[in-house]
């Protein structure tokens, strides 16, 4: 089944297209080690600057250091944050949204006013805030951005619970004697993933940006470890006669945040039975 929902969605010139560049930039992230031409952290005083050319692909930045073979590693950092961090808030949002759904009451009153609350507050400056009292850094910036971004999972894991909680087989179950548990993961659960898989693979192009505009601000993950947003920063200085060391890593955080929109786009179609009529 889940083959087919692969396939369905692919025949989806679009979404074929963002698995695609989904594909590439994971492939050159996992290879960046063995393709990379030059040690991504190796300075060279006498290649300051350097426009792109055959030595060196994507020029070289204010220290010497080689853009192509910084972009490779650093996309290794922009895309693993962008995984984990929504792998922390889905798992979170699954909870507390089959928790509200399910059990109702006090239960869900309590965890959708905390949803209201987080989601009073905008979410980047919220993040900010968090990162203000905690060192930078690539696990921290993970969690933080998993912590603040399970709102929306939440509410349409509620939906999806309060929805399939009064249907045939799930009233046939809790007839025959099932369980809380296993109601909520082997019936529930499993008949809501359509929104939740959407849901993470759109999300997973939010955390990209968020990663990005927090390294591009100094408060993500710190030099000498490479990732796009903190490439960018190097190159704002040097925008005027530097162009390649913003455009280059501008480029890849718009294509990843691009494919990963196409492909939960498909994914959205293929899923959902209501878009086969349209």
């Amino acid at each position: 089944m889940q083959k087919n929902i692969l396939v369905k969605a692919l025949s989806n010139p679009l979404a074929l297209a963002g698995f695609i560049i989904i594909m590439v930039m994971f492939l050159l992230a996992m290879l960046a080690p063995w393709i990379a031409p030059y040690d991504p952290d190796a300075f060279d005083v006498k290649a300051i600057l350097l426009s792109p050319s055959w030595q060196h692909w994507m020029g070289t930045d204010g220290l010497g250091r080689d853009v192509f073979s910084r972009m490779l590693f650093g996309g290794r950092i922009s895309l693993l944050v962008g995984l984990v961090a929504v792998g922390i808030s889905t798992a979170i949002g699954i909870v507390l949204g089959a928790l509200a759904g399910y059990y109702r009451g006090w239960v869900d009153t309590v965890i959708m006013r905390l949803v209201d609350i987080m989601l009073s507050i905008p979410s980047f400056f919220l993040i900010l805030a968090v990162i203000a009292f905690l060192t930078p850094s690539i696990i921290n910036i993970m969690i933080v951005i998993g912590l603040t971004s399970w709102m929306g999972v939440t509410r349409l894991v509620r939906a999806e619970f309060l929805s399939l909680s009064n249907r045939e087989f799930v009233l046939a179950s809790r007839t025959l004697g099932a369980k809380d548990m296993r109601l909520i993961f082997i019936h529930l659960l499993p008949n809501s993933l359509t929104p939740i898989i959407v849901s993470a693979v759109l999300g997973v192009a939010g955390a990209v940006l968020l990663e990005s505009g927090l390294s591009f601000l100094g408060l993500g993950v710190q030099a000498p470890q490479a990732s796009w947003g903190n490439i960018l920063t190097d190159g704002k200085e040097y925008i005027q006669f530097a162009w390649w060391l913003s455009l280059y890593p501008g480029m890849a955080i718009l294509l990843t945040v691009l494919g990963y929109n196409l492909l939960g786009e498909g994914l959205r179609d293929a899923l959902d039975p209501r878009s086969q009529s349209s």
